[in-house]
């Protein structure tokens, strides 16, 4: 069977080709006697193969420092939205038991604002008081920034969350086949090449014992 067959037919869940293991160098070759040549070109398909391995490895990786990088940025964003949603509903709530008090309660029990700090560059931030709100703007990408109610946005964060780490798992469980699949390729060309070497060392020495006889 040569390599090319084996890499069409045994695949990963994503579609990455598995690379085959020759167990047994002679049987695959067969025999003791067998044609090097064929063989050896199917390996050099196969190597071919790895060096598509070592280009979606490269893409891999990128992809997922990506997600590394973005997975923090979504939960965070995901954790603000979520204490504006409570704290809107907190509020709510106030106002329906409020409306049962007096002007003098109320003014004795004031609402504190909200207090927090927003970044302008790297190394400087300064302090903002937040307004009530029930909408918030949120990045899409390629500049683009929509307003979304406080519902639907944690709502949206949520789905992306969930994607990013189903993407990343993916990506983490997609590397470590692609780094399993080279380390194959790399074996079998060692183990090829060496039981070649060896094959031909023993008929020299045959060559040579049979020659002195002869003498």
């Amino acid at each position: 069977m040569s390599a090319k067959s084996i890499f069409q037919e045994e695949k990963n869940p994503r579609g990455i080709p598995k690379a085959p293991f020759i167990a047994n160098v002679e049987e695959y070759l067969g025999g003791p006697d067998g044609v090097v040549e064929t063989p050896l070109k199917n390996f050099q398909d196969a190597i071919a193969k790895s060096r598509k391995y070592r280009y979606m490895d490269a893409n891999l990786t990128q992809r997922r420092k990506g997600l590394e990088d973005k997975i923090p940025d979504i939960r965070k964003t995901l954790h603000m939205v979520e204490f504006l949603q409570e704290r809107s509903e907190g509020k709510n709530k106030n106002d329906d038991l409020e409306d049962d008090l007096s002007d003098e309660e109320n003014s004795d029990n004031p609402k504190k604002p909200l207090t927090t700090t927003f970044e302008l560059n790297d190394t400087l931030f300064a302090e903002a008081e937040l307004e009530d709100t029930d909408t918030v703007y949120l990045w899409l990408g390629a500049n683009v920034m929509l307003s979304y109610k406080l519902s639907e946005a944690a709502s949206l964060l949520r789905s992306k969350l969930e994607l990013a780490e189903a993407s990343l798992k993916a990506t983490i469980e997609d590397l470590e086949f692609l780094r399993e699949q080279l380390t194959v390729m790399e074996v079998n060309t060692a183990r090829v090449y060496n039981w070649d070497v060896k094959r031909r060392r023993e008929r020299r020495l045959v060559e040579e014992t049979n020659g002195k006889k002869g003498g």
